[in-house]
């Protein structure tokens, strides 16, 4: 079995996930969380629009980590985003964890906004 080292170039990974928590570059950031190629801050869930529009620039798909089960993001949310330009993915936290993981491996353009599981 071949093993390759991953490199991550322009962001950070998520390094693990619990209860109201997570992991990310070796911190631990609770509550609600945005991280991409801008850094990781705290973010204002749904209502914060903002925060996510200013990745317009940055990056070409958003993961929307849901929290421990899937459910719909509000619509105007979706379409604000849209409109911006920025495609979104909506699934359930430690789903979205996996894949932003997968695809900043590949130098994907990608940003992830996660609710607590």
């Amino acid at each position: 079995m071949r093993l390759n080292e991953i490199t991550y170039n322009n962001a950070t990974p998520i390094d693990g996930y619990g209860p109201g928590f997570f992991r990310i570059g070796g911190q631990i950031h609770e509550g609600t969380v945005l991280t991409g190629p801008t850094g990781t801050t705290a973010w204002g869930g749904y209502d914060d629009q903002t925060a996510l529009l200013k990745l317009n620039d940055h990056v070409d798909v958003l993961l929307i980590g849901t929290g421990a089960a899937l459910t719909h993001i509000p619509k105007d949310l979706r379409t604000a985003l849209e409109n911006a330009g920025i495609g979104v993915e909506i699934m359930n936290s430690p789903a979205a964890c996996r894949t932003y993981n997968v695809l900043l491996s590949e130098g994907r353009r990608i940003a992830l906004a996660l609710l607590p599981v």
